[in-house]
């Protein structure tokens, strides 16, 4: 596959880089990527300037548009303010007119001051901030290298965050000090002002141990049971306040949009997951030399598009296991995330997804009552549109749907 094809298709593309390694102030038990324990050292690994400088110019030159990073760690505040200040003017330099540029950056929340989050505002970053719950749950697990647990700095930051009115979200670990407290958590979210947040199973293996398959520390059942007992306290007779990824994605699919999140999705979206040094991966799952891409130093995105191993990677979602083919939960899930199933040595086939059975049990026991929501939702939305949108008259069959979800009218709101 050429570079000049391969730039056709990257007005999608999505960047996430571990902005200072694996350095983190934070000794968290559990982390998925870090292995400092806390103590990042004298001196902080963090991007070198020509590796910054050339990806954004390359990156630009093939936004169409749009531009979307991640900002990851360890803990990516550790990269210091002048260091994202330098991020934000290299987009600015290199980015065609009318570019729309987006910047997340994921942090455990303690460092965030005035001056953060006067930058974050300015600058329009969107903030994930890790806190896993109420102050004894979150201090049993989040802790720094003395062991002292980080609540209290979690919530100062917050409140910075929120003095500059800086869009974030909560990111919750699932994990056996969580897993049975659905509703304390859902009352700890309403009681804070909570209203966006991400729940992600606790997990039990590193990210660079890319030949141990996918392991956690809560089982399926447990997790399964955490979906049931918390959509309950989300659901709220059908009108819910606080935005749950997991429960949103569902609720897109049923009404016939796309799930967001990349598990749920029919394949895995097109993305580069950069290590520090610039070493370039598929998904950051998948932080091993096995699969490695390239390097920014010297290879350009389309190559790295184009390497073998991302070949490789594209395929493994779409080869669904013979469970999966057949399941009446099929679009809900599409064989979960490949990380987290078992593959044979070719890497063709798998067994399921290690939550499968969480999944289906989720998918059926809020089923109809998901059913009844968006089938509402849709009648509102197509009213809407149609008076809006189509001076009240219904569309053909083959043109946009008016409920917006971007089908043809006779394969969605048609048959309502």
């Amino acid at each position: 596959m050429s570079g000049a094809c391969m730039t056709n298709g990257l007005a999608n593309l999505g960047v996430m880089w571990k902005t200072v390694s694996e350095d983190c102030n934070l000794a968290c038990d559990y982390c998925y990527y870090s292995t400092c324990g806390g103590k990042p050292g004298p001196k902080i690994n963090r991007i070198d300037s020509a590796l910054l400088d050339k990806f954004i110019k390359e990156y630009m030159q093939l936004s169409q548009g749009a531009a979307t990073l991640a900002w990851q760690g360890g803990e990516p505040l550790l990269a210091g303010l002048d260091f994202f200040k330098e991020v934000v003017y290299l987009q600015a330099l290199y980015a065609p007119p009318h570019t729309v540029i987006s910047n997340s950056l994921q942090t455990n929340g303690t460092l965030i001051d005035d001056r953060w989050a006067a930058f974050f505002k300015t600058y329009q970053f969107l903030i994930g901030v890790s806190l896993d719950g109420p102050k004894e749950i979150h201090d049993s697990r989040r802790v720094n290298a003395a062991g002292k647990g980080s609540f209290d700095r979690v919530m100062a930051g917050i409140e910075q965050l929120r003095k500059h009115q800086v869009d974030f979200n909560i990111l919750t670990v699932i994990h056996k000090g969580n897993v049975r407290e659905a509703k304390a958590l859902m009352a700890f979210y309403r009681e804070n002002g909570f209203n966006f947040v991400q729940l992600i199973p606790c997990m039990d293996f590193r990210s660079q141990q890319v030949d141990k398959p996918g392991e956690y520390e809560i089982t399926p059942q447990e997790y399964g049971d955490f979906l049931c007992r918390i959509f309950d306290e989300w659901y709220n007779d059908g009108y819910p306040e606080v935005s749950i990824r997991f429960f949103d994605n569902m609720f897109g699919v049923y009404l016939n949009r796309e799930a967001e999140h990349c598990v749920h999705r029919a394949a895995c979206p097109t993305s580069l997951v950069l290590e520090q040094n610039g070493d370039a991966f598929p998904c950051d799952f998948f932080i091993n030399e096995k699969w490695t891409v390239g390097n920014v130093a010297d290879s350009s995105i389309a190559d790295m598009l184009a390497h073998p191993n991302y070949t490789r990677f594209q395929r493994m979602k779409p080869a669904l296991p013979e469970k999966c083919r057949s399941c009446e939960w099929q679009r809900l899930c599409y064989g979960g995330c490949p990380r987290n199933r078992k593959w044979n040595p070719e890497g063709t086939e798998s067994d399921p997804d290690y939550f499968c059975q969480s999944y289906m049990q989720i998918y059926a026991y809020a089923h109809e009552r998901m059913l009844e929501m968006s089938l509402r939702m849709r009648r509102e939305m197509y009213s809407y549109h149609l008076q809006h949108d189509y001076a009240g008259k219904s569309p053909g069959r083959n043109e946009p749907c008016p409920c917006g979800s971007g089908k043809k009218h006779k394969a969605c709101c048609a048959a309502l």
